[in-house]
């Protein structure tokens, strides 16, 4: 049976594109959670004032790749030191965050940031949040795989 996961690690869509890409990921979509406004749009998340997370939802098969797993991925593919930022990119919406959908995940992405804490992999705190599941608004079509639909033109 599938699982869901919602993660956020700065802008969606280079994040997209490697869980698209990952063994076991069943499929992708990006958007906006975490913030006050009901159906946001990318320029009103842009704005800084919706305290929405650009983010990526999905759907994933635990028998082929576990919630850990996935977390592993995400902390590799961006720096969770960041506070509301990532490289270029800054303001809330590309703050890092997991927004667990069960109590199983809560507590799998706790103890993952405890042990990379613990283990120093980080020269700086871990500044990944891990927020209550809200409500998920799916981006525009136009970001929906974006990497993959420029590929070529790019």
């Amino acid at each position: 049976m599938a699982e869901t996961a919602i993660l956020a690690a700065g802008c969606f869509w280079g994040v997209e594109e490697i869980f698209r890409k990952t063994p076991g990921v069943l499929s992708t979509e990006v958007g906006y959670i975490g913030g006050t406004v009901e159906n946001p749009d990318y320029r009103l998340v842009c704005s800084n004032t919706t305290g929405h997370a650009e983010a990526v939802k999905l759907a994933f098969d635990p028998a082929v790749v576990s919630f850990d797993k996935l977390l592993d991925l995400f902390f590799e593919l961006h720096d969770p030191t960041q506070i509301n930022r990532q490289g270029p990119d800054v303001g809330t919406q590309y703050r890092s965050a997991i927004f667990p959908t069960t109590d199983a995940q809560a507590e799998t992405a706790a103890a993952v940031i405890r042990a990379l804490e613990e283990s120093g992999k980080f020269a700086k705190p871990i500044a990944t949040a891990i927020e209550r599941v809200a409500d998920f608004y799916p981006a525009e079509d136009y970001h929906q795989q974006y990497i993959a639909k420029k590929q070529g033109t790019l």
